[in-house]
Order: C-alpha cells, then structure tokens, then sequence
C-alpha cells in the first residue's frame, strides 16, 4: 500500500514539475467576453470564443474567432481567421498575412491590404476596388454548401415519407382498421321540475 501511494505522490511531482507555464504576456483570450484593442496600444494575439475583437489599435500577431466578429481599424500584422462570423476592415487598415473566414462575410474598405490570401468559404465577400489583396482571392457563396445539403434532406425526407406510408398501408391491409374505442355513455337528462 505505501509504495502505492509513493509511485502516485512520484508521478504527480513529475507530471507537475514537467508541466511548462503559457507564455501569454501580451496575448488577448476570451471566452464570451469581447476583446478591445484602443487606439495606441496592442496586443500579440487575440483570441476569442462567442465574443468579437475589435482592433482600434494594432495586433502584432494573429486573430482568430469562433463565433464573433473582428473589425479593425489600423492593422494586424499576421492572419486573420473566422469561424462564423463576420470580418471588417476599416479605410487604409492593412492585414499582414492572410485573411480566412468560414460561414461568415468579409468586408474591405478602401485601400486596405492584405498581404497574402484572402479566403471566404461559404460567405460573403464585399470589397473596394482600391482594396489590395497581394495573393490570392477565393470566395466560394453560401448556396454552395447550403444547396445540397437541402436538396439531400428533401430526398431523405421523401424516402423515410414513402417508407412510413408504405409500412402503414401493409399494417392496414393486413389487419384492417383498429376498431373504434367504446363511446362514454351519455349524461343524464337533467330532472324535469
């Protein structure tokens, strides 16, 4: 029993003091929360679960989002990501890297940057024509995820239709109608005075 609880009380130390501590210092992580940069100041990374970033300051790394939205206003100097959810960038912002959102739409003001790829999957894509994008731009709509995958629920849901009635005319061809529940007597008349 004792050198049972000493291999644990072993394991643990090691587990624990193997354990390396998250360099964070100047990153922006939120849960529900929304993160907001100020003019003047930055951050190194923002990210954000079911909350929005709002950049009036510079971030020197990444943006990522699910579920939210980012909109910023002087630069990001890395990629930003978004998963359903909408990006925006204001007059003259610049993105460093590459712009990827799925399931959401991406607005570019005028004589913004990006410094690579730009990526809409099933969304929207609004951008001026003086806008800048220095690789590549895929924007693929939203009825092309949502098309087929409603066609294929119309047809499932006319197989398991037929499936059902066909299954219920057998069960009435082969026992015929249930029979009809016994009718509640009817009340009685009310004495006459």
């Amino acid at each position: 029993m004792t050198q049972r609880w000493f291999s644990a009380l072993l394991l643990a130390s090691v587990l624990l003091l193997g354990v390396t501590p998250a360099f964070a210092n100047k990153d922006a992580v939120q849960f529900g929360s929304n993160i907001v940069v100020p003019e003047g100041q930055s951050v190194h990374d923002a990210v954000c679960f079911f909350c929005s970033v709002n950049a009036k300051g510079d971030i020197d790394h990444d943006v990522v989002v699910f579920f939210g939205n980012v909109h910023i206003a002087h630069a990001s100097r890395h990629d930003v990501v978004v998963f359903f959810g909408s990006v925006r960038a204001e007059d003259d912002a610049s993105i460093g890297h590459d712009v990827v959102n799925f399931f959401g739409s991406v607005h570019l003001g005028e004589s913004v940057t990006v410094g690579n790829d730009l990526v809409v999957m099933f969304g929207g894509l609004r951008a001026a024509d003086s806008a800048n994008i220095v690789g590549n731009r895929v924007a693929q709509p939203a009825w092309l995820f949502w098309t087929p995958l409603i066609v294929l629920g119309l047809i499932i849901t006319l197989i398991v239709h037929e499936v059902r009635s066909r299954r219920r005319r057998e069960y009435l061809a082969a026992y015929g109608y249930a029979p009809m529940p016994p009718q509640p007597p009817a009340p009685p008349a009310p004495p006459v005075q």
